[in-house]
């Protein structure tokens, strides 16, 4: 490769560096703003009237239905008789529901397989809250769900009537509990309804399909996999971690003159021998049967890739949506295995420029400059084409995720990246950047903290003079009592590196 960088032409985004977690949604055009306002005024509100009318008269029909059940009865059998039939009444009027909510028909393709034929239905991509379409179309089949939906308003008791099997995820040993209740009812004799999963555990932007979840997998038993599409010309209904919030998504779904919905049924997977004892296998094989039938390719993503990158955004990190592509792009590299960023700041902290090019960021990572992962990973930080990034950015990031296990922590790492000294001085401009990454503080407020700590004149003030006196302050001592890890201020949300990926290369030197 002679020592040159890639074109942009041999540069290919691997599937791997998609990130599923970030949408992006605008009305770009004049026509989208003019039609969105008008059925702002002259539709929505009838849409919402006739949805919460509909929606009282489900959760009446499902607290009747629930009447005299125990959580334990709930669990322990399968409803029969009348509370059964309830139940196709409710998805009626569930299905209603979505019809005014402009969700006229839904396009099938293939058919539903029965709970003797497939007791398990894996359902991919999930994007939306606006997945509860395809669980009513499907007969509402037991879900399986974040135990904290139990307790939403209305919700939660049509949640309750599909007897669904609930995750805790704060409990530790409610991933086995839940792998033992999917294995029990896929395996039971008695006649429960389907179990419903959406293995990847967490909503993207369908982009790809992430890691599944192997707890579908585990009973090894014939699967069904359900293929879900929204083909609308203006995505209003994917809800993922970065990107527009519940409210406006309901609102823009809700002035669409029609939102179409996708289901497609694949033939059942009946497992061999080899995946029933490997569901780490099974649960791939299907994922990439699915990703074939959707068009997509696969990602190593996973639900605990979205945790880092919800960690990263509380904290206030830069660049808090690209830390996990970081972290992978590190491990490709070698990086994280040698942790050669805390050998760095570590070492020598006062030889570390802030502004350092390509070929410097090669050097000080130690990494050949023609390896393509490295040039992805300064591309990340490189956003405006400059050939020049912020390289206390970069260890800031990379530092917090793999070291700071509370604000504390990230603090101290914070300022001893923006330590222009190298000696635990912090003059005004360190500590300026350090705060405006970390608290959120506004400039002038960090000008006022610094002036009154450096009464003397010296120029600089200490970590532990700052942290003597933020202690003193009621809304920020929580930060130094054990291992809090209090929410930061939310801030403006970075540009999608999307595009950067595909325009942009680091310059050689």
């Amino acid at each position: 490769m002679n020592g040159r960088l890639h074109s942009e032409e041999d540069l290919v985004i691997p599937a791997d560096l998609l990130n599923p977690f970030v949408h992006r949604l605008e009305l770009s055009t004049t026509y989208e703003k003019i039609k969105t306002g008008i059925f702002t005024v002259a539709v929505l509100p009838f849409r919402v009237l006739a949805i919460m009318l509909l929606l009282i008269m489900a959760w009446i029909l499902a607290c009747v239905g629930l009447m005299g059940l125990t959580e334990q009865e709930l669990r322990a059998r399968p409803m029969t008789g009348w509370r059964r039939d309830t139940r196709a009444v409710i998805c009626w009027v569930m299905r209603a529901l979505f019809l005014f909510g402009g969700f006229h028909w839904v396009s099938v393709k293939g058919k539903q397989a029965t709970a003797k034929e497939a007791p398990v239905l894996a359902v991919a991509p999930h994007s939306s809250y606006f997945d509860a379409l395809p669980v009513v179309y499907l007969g509402a089949p037991s879900v399986v769900a974040k135990g904290e939906t139990a307790y939403l308003p209305f919700f939660g008791k049509l949640i309750n009537y599909t007897q669904p099997v609930y995750v805790w995820r704060e409990d530790p040993n409610s991933r086995q509990n839940t792998i033992k209740e999917i294995i029990d009812r896929a395996t039971s004799d008695l006649d429960w309804p389907q179990v419903l999963i959406f293995p990847e555990g967490t909503c993207t932007n369908r982009s790809c399909l992430i890691t599944f979840k192997s707890g579908a997998f585990y009973p090894g038993v014939p699967i069904q996999p359900v293929c879900i599409r929204y083909p609308n010309k203006l995505d209003t209904v994917t809800w993922t971690w970065e990107g527009p919030g519940a409210l406006k998504l309901l609102w823009l779904t809700l002035t669409q003159v029609h939102s179409a919905c996708e289901i497609e049924f694949l033939p059942v997977y009946h497992p061999s021998d080899e995946e029933k004892k490997d569901h780490k296998l099974y649960a791939n094989n299907v994922r990439q049967l699915m990703a074939k039938a959707l068009g997509v390719p696969v990602s190593d993503y996973t639900y605990d890739d979205c945790r880092i990158m919800t960690r990263a955004k509380q904290m206030n990190l830069p660049y808090a949506s690209e830390l996990v592509e970081v972290q992978k792009l590190r491990t490709k590299l070698g990086l994280s295995q040698v942790n050669i960023e805390e050998k760095l700041l570590m070492d020598s902290p006062y030889a570390l420029r802030s502004s350092i090019s390509y070929k410097e960021f090669a050097q000080y990572l130690g990494v050949s400059p023609t390896e393509p992962a490295l040039q992805q990973l300064f591309k990340l930080y490189d956003k405006d084409c400059t050939g020049v990034i912020d390289f206390r950015e970069y260890l800031l990031g990379v530092l917090v995720v793999s070291k700071a296990s509370n604000m504390e922590e990230f603090l101290e790492l914070a300022f001893k990246i923006y330590d222009h000294s190298g000696k635990g001085l912090m003059s005004m401009s360190d500590l300026t950047q350090a705060l405006q990454h970390t608290l959120h503080i506004p400039t002038e407020d960090i000008q006022q903290v610094f002036q009154l700590l450096d009464m003397e004149g010296r120029g600089y003030i200490t970590y532990n003079e700052f942290k003597n006196y933020i202690q003193q302050k009621p809304e920020y001592a929580s930060l130094f009592s054990g291992n809090n890890s209090r929410k930061a201020p939310h801030t403006k949300r970075k540009e999608s590196t999307d595009s950067v990926l595909r325009d942009c290369k680091p310059k050689a030197e």
